[in-house]
């Protein structure tokens, strides 16, 4: 995944920009950068995030920055931002994207005699990719439709030019961008809490395909918003920060409505509702009023030593810092029948060794809610996991050793009034060793967020999206 963030500004642009970039950490662990322009002149510096903080790794370039312009970014995929000088004149890129047909793009920018100078362990940078395909375009709008026609995947971008910052989001509006405002200015984001703190007020939410151009003066629509939207409903459910906004709704209100419609319909007997810190937290306290039992954090979160686990390089790593950052409360616990709230079930590993835990500190009973339907596709669109195949979701493990081919009546899976659904939540039940598991559908998904089902992707449940995988 990843997130960016730009200023334009009537003053210097540099600490708005470290902080505003840093509220995006949640979103990525790989690489980070920041660039500026000023009287025409770049500065930008990119680091390696990997087991450190964004903060304490640009911290001390912050004094050869300068200008009132600037973009930033944290990413889990390419080392961004990229600087390039092209007819269109210069201008500083970042993204937020998946390209699915990146070899055969670069083919055709090589065959057009265009050529490729960031190399990272031989591969080519996708977000340079993009500034490629741009400049092949007359103008920036040109260009930036030329990305938008081109790529398999999704690509939302920021580029920094000496006249303004232009913002593209993905044509299909996968992932948001969101425009503040204060009396000198404007900022660009992705993560609509990353601006509150410094006094900005949300102004406009670009639109899927929209194209503008912000100055510190105003902004201006370059190209009208398409009237498809399929923005991801996986933002809301796990990656999105409590405090975010995705098109003017709240994840933590997503969350809460969620659980609440649980909780209704749910008719476990339990002493109370614990989450699984710390996306599990809105839909527990959701679950916790609409079932009218206690909320309890018989289960916390430590992390102020701890590197994040949103990606390390293995998924051993991920489930070792993951369960560490885990601790039980085991007078809580003991002797007590309790539902916990997650957000997903990928792999399944994680969530058992955690329900192992929970007994062996003598919970009576372990009953599983989780906020969304099954993952049963992998995301074609965005970066979201390190999976390579589908079979590395435990779901289509399930449905392999229940129908002998993984691929075998997925329809029927999808749909939770079928026995087909049944027996696979019955297996993952077994598989994960608790008392009962039950997911949110895709109704309650859908009515949670707010919008109809044609206006948000839900791909990873049932398969169904617009645009080029």
């Amino acid at each position: 995944m990843g997130g960016f963030f730009g200023v334009v500004s009537k003053r210097t642009c540099i600490s708005d920009l470290f902080y505003g970039t840093d509220y995006h950490s949640h979103l990525g662990t790989k690489r980070a950068g920041l660039a500026t322009v000023d009287n025409n002149k770049f500065y930008r510096s990119i680091h390696n995030i990997e087991g450190a903080y964004f903060r304490t790794k640009f911290d001390s370039d912050l004094a050869k920055f300068h200008g009132n312009m600037g973009i930033g970014v944290i990413s889990d995929t390419d080392a961004q931002p990229i600087i390039v000088n092209s007819h269109l004149g210069r201008f500083a890129i970042v993204t937020v994207a998946r390209i699915n047909n990146l070899k055969e793009l670069e083919h055709e920018c090589l065959e057009n005699k265009q050529h490729f100078a960031e190399l990272s362990g031989g591969d080519t940078n996708p977000t340079e990719l993009v500034a490629l395909l741009i400049t092949q375009g007359k103008d920036f709008v040109d260009g930036i439709q030329n990305v938008f026609n081109k790529i398999k995947g999704s690509c939302s971008m920021l580029i920094l030019t000496p006249e303004g910052i232009i913002a593209a989001r993905d044509r299909y509006g996968r992932t948001p961008i969101v425009i503040g405002k204060d009396a000198d200015g404007f900022v660009l984001a992705t993560e609509s809490h990353s601006y509150v703190n410094m006094d900005y007020k949300t102004e406009k939410w670009i639109g899927p395909g929209e194209i503008v151009k912000v100055t510190p003066e105003g902004y201006t629509q370059l190209l009208a918003p398409s009237k498809k939207c399929q923005m991801c409903s996986f933002m809301w459910i796990y990656y999105g920060y409590p405090a975010a906004a995705y098109d003017d709704i709240f994840v933590e209100n997503m969350r809460y409505n969620g659980g609440f419609a649980m909780g209704q319909m749910d008719d476990v007997e339990v002493d109370y509702v614990a989450p699984i810190p710390d996306s599990g937290i809105g839909m527990a306290i959701g679950y916790s009023n609409g079932k009218q039992i206690p909320y309890v954090r018989s289960v916390v979160k430590y992390t102020p030593t701890w590197s994040r686990s949103f990606m390390p390089v293995t998924q051993e790593e991920r489930e070792h810092v993951a369960k560490m950052k885990l601790i039980t409360n085991a007078s809580l616990l003991k002797d007590k029948k309790v539902v916990f709230c997650d957000d997903s079930i990928v792999r399944g590993t994680q969530l058992r060794d955690n329900v192992k835990m929970l007994y062996e500190c003598g919970a009576k009973e372990v009953h599983i809610r989780i906020s969304c339907p099954p993952l049963l596709y992998g995301c074609p669109f965005l970066n979201f996991s390190n999976s390579k195949t589908d079979m590395e979701l435990i779901t289509r493990r399930c449905i392999k050793e229940l129908e002998g081919d993984a691929y075998k009546n997925l329809e029927y899976y999808c749909d939770h009034t079928t026995k087909q659904y049944a027996n696979l939540v019955e297996m993952l039940r077994k598989h994960i060793g608790v008392d009962s598991l039950k997911f949110n559908t895709i109704d309650i998904i859908r009515d949670a967020i707010g919008v109809s089902k044609e206006d948000i992707c839900m791909h990873c449940f049932d398969g169904s999206s617009y645009g080029e995988k």
